[in-house]
């Protein structure tokens, strides 16, 4: 019997549809049939921080300062793609600011954070490169970015281990420097 020829939209599709044939499965079978199409649109989106920069995410978001104080955003979820091996890690990231002469529009912080959670990424960069978009977009005297995620890479592969945590921290300006500022920002963090 022949099967009828698809045409499968997106490029990404016809890969995976590959893929699913090399490991041994019918990609034709029913449960399977869709399964190419639906996953080259998750990986789209998964991936779809390639489209935007921080100016683009942030808009008109900026605004000038009225104070002084510390600006923290705690617990900011974040879902990723390990750039070794495709598979997912995910987590929490705090992002602390003390700004200059301006801010930033609070939900423009996790906006910033799923820009480049949206790419085929490693967490360490993750974290340099919101500290480093924060200090570009607003020159604030200061910015701590602490990120705390669970490797699927590590659980389902590899070391097979489950409960681990990996944590990354970028340090800018007063927060690189001074550690009683550090401090202070790492003891917000923790308070609930």
């Amino acid at each position: 019997m022949n099967m009828p020829v698809e045409t499968l939209v997106d490029p990404i599709a016809a890969h995976a549809q590959a893929l699913i044939a090399n490991l041994g499965e019918d990609p034709h079978r029913e449960s399977l049939r869709d399964t190419p199409e639906r996953y080259a649109k998750a990986m789209r989106f998964l991936t779809s921080g390639y489209e935007s920069e921080p100016e683009d995410v942030v808009g008109s978001g900026i605004f000038s300062a009225e104070g002084e104080g510390v600006v923290l955003v705690r617990d900011v979820e974040f879902h990723s793609l390990c750039e070794h091996h495709l598979l997912p890690f995910f987590g929490r990231v705090h992002v602390a600011y003390l700004p200059g002469d301006r801010i930033i529009g609070l939900s423009k912080i996790p906006r910033l954070v799923d820009l480049y959670a949206r790419r085929l990424q490693v967490q360490e960069r993750i974290t340099e490169q919101v500290a480093d978009a924060l200090m570009k977009l607003l020159q604030p005297r200061g910015v701590l970015v602490l990120a705390e995620a669970r490797h699927l890479c590590m659980a389902m592969r590899g070391v097979e281990k489950q409960h681990s945590a990996t944590a990354t921290r970028a340090l800018r300006g007063v927060y690189a420097h001074d550690a009683q500022a550090r401090q202070e920002i790492l003891s917000m963090i923790k308070e609930k």
